[in-house]
């Protein structure tokens, strides 16, 4: 994006007068509102390129999972319509202003923006899909994704079908329905320097994905994730209200940015990998990855060389050279967990994946990289019986229809950025789908790593399925949502049932897999 587009046209035009009225407006807030301002706190410049001037304390730690809490927005109907227009005409998220209330505290001017990509393929505007979108709703070159519920061809198997993806199989989303929408939420967009609780942004996790209504399957492996000592965001469940529209429940989740970079490590670079990445090797030139990597924290102290370096590596290390010399580029151990944990949870939309969801941790002082797994709404869907020894893909690895190495159901087509089946995906490899990562593909192919992978497999299963953790979450997300406001108390049951089901089918298959066994 243009940097054009990251500055409100407001600010570019008047910032001047801005910076009076924003130092006004903080004072009074201070004084006449419900914000409780904690001391301020100020990052070092050589942690962060940003400086907290304010961080708000709200009534309950928003990320507190055991107990319902409450989030209203509330903005101009027609800055959203600009919003919208923007959008489907340019494919830009525009920031909105919205007024926001989490917990009984007001936060004024807070930033909001649609969030997503090929799950805003869904998205719809009077019944009509943005042009060149894939995804739900009618097309102008005609053509419909299904809707309503419908499982994919061959994306069924014990426990459940694939849950729906880019319209597919879901509701679809529609912009007369913000309050189901997808959303960023940025506390210092139009306020500089403020945080919430230490957070910069949060996000609505949409509805109608691979978890159904609920996105009972992320709380689930978020929670059993950090239950295992594993670096995950946090979450909770929250009643949503949109301006004067219906409550509906939602999942509200920590969005990786500065503060959770630090939640990993002391000193350390978060980047995070874009859906349109290919880790492939294009050089020295930093600017040739803009759409491969973006930098979270410590911008201007540090760049992405150490990211090209290890993608370069990786491309073009012999295997003797790999197997040698990977621990000296990453940490194994971390990385086979991470490995390990994206099979037995079932994300086929890992590092791996069409979306590329990860995060790399560089530590500047073991000089070594950790991958951070993120964006689990995917999760916990399609063949209770893959095996560990074999990617996850679209369809619990038999492809659409069960033709080997995949395939895609008639007048399909895969939301913008993504591979189809059956071709190479730049990231090195087919995948029997969509996707591919040449670090993790040769990481799994050698024998080298095989038993530190088995082993981390081992202790995985031990912690999420054999101890009962994964039942645990799905029963205390259960408790939870009956108590949020605007629960679809039949839809949640029967997801939860669905969910249930897969878990004990999951946990029993894999106890008989020579991986667990250690045979």
């Amino acid at each position: 994006m243009a940097l054009k587009h990251r500055i409100p046209v407001r600010i570019r035009h008047y910032w001047k007068l801005l910076a009076t009225c924003a130092a006004v407006g903080v004072a009074l807030t201070v004084v006449f509102t419900t914000v409780r301002v904690a001391p301020l706190v100020t990052s070092s410049g050589a942690r962060s390129a940003d400086e907290v001037t304010q961080n708000i304390e709200g009534s309950a730690d928003l990320f507190d999972a055991n107990q319902a809490h409450s989030i209203k927005l509330t903005f101009r109907d027609a800055d959203y319509q600009r919003l919208l227009d923007s959008y489907f005409k340019d494919g830009e998220k525009d920031w909105l202003e919205a007024d926001l209330t989490v917990d009984g505290v007001t936060i004024p001017s807070v930033g909001i923006r649609l969030k997503g990509n090929s799950t805003l393929g869904q998205l719809t505007r009077d019944g009509q899909a943005r042009e060149g979108a894939r995804g739900g709703g009618q097309r102008p070159q005609g053509g419909q994704m299904p809707q309503g519920g419908q499982q994919m061809p061959g994306a069924g198997g014990p426990g459940g079908g694939f849950g729906g993806f880019g319209g597919a199989g879901g509701s679809g989303l529609k912009a007369e329905e913000p309050e189901n929408l997808p959303w960023l939420i940025r506390f210092d967009e139009f306020v500089e320097g403020r945080r919430y609780e230490g957070h910069r942004e949060v996000t609505m996790r949409v509805s109608g994905m691979g978890g159904g209504k609920t996105v009972m399957n992320e709380a689930v492996s978020l929670n059993v994730l950090a239950a295992a000592g594993e670096t995950a965001q946090k979450y909770a469940y929250t009643s949503f209200t949109v301006n004067d529209r219906p409550t509906v429940a939602r999942l509200v989740v920590e969005h990786p940015d500065e503060n959770f970079a630090d939640e990993i490590g002391s000193s350390g670079v978060l980047y995070k990998s874009l859906a349109s990445s290919s880790f492939t090797d294009q050089g020295d030139d930093q600017t040739d990855y803009a759409d491969d990597f973006k930098q979270i924290n410590m911008v201007g102290s540090q760049d992405l060389e150490p990211v090209i370096k290890l993608i370069r590596w990786v491309n073009n290390s012999s295997d003797a050279e790999f197997d040698r010399g990977l621990a000296e580029h990453i940490d194994v151990e971390s990385f086979a967990r991470y490995a390990a944990e994206q099979n037995l949870l079932l994300n086929f939309d890992d590092m791996a994946g069409p979306g590329k969801n990860y995060y790399l941790y560089y530590d500047l002082t073991t000089k070594r990289f950790k991958v951070v797994g993120w964006d689990y709404n995917l999760t916990l869907t399609g063949d209770a019986e893959q095996d560990p020894t074999q990617t996850v893909t679209m369809g619990g690895g038999r492809g659409f229809g069960g033709a080997q190495g995949g395939g895609l159901p008639e007048g399909f087509e895969p939301p913008a950025g993504m591979q189809p089946p059956g071709g190479n995906n730049a990231g090195g490899g087919r995948m029997g789908g969509f996707g591919g990562n040449k670090l993790k593909e040769r990481f799994l192919a050698s024998a080298a790593f095989k038993k530190v992978y088995q082993e981390a497999y081992q202790d995985e299963y031990q912690k999420i399925y054999a101890s009962g953790a994964a039942t645990t979450a799905l029963d205390a997300a259960l408790t939870v949502l009956s108590t949020v406001d605007g629960y679809d108390k039949a839809a949640g049951t029967t997801e939860a049932d669905t969910l249930r089901t897969l878990i004990d089918q999951r946990t029993r298959y894999l106890a008989g897999t020579a991986t667990v066994k250690g045979s």
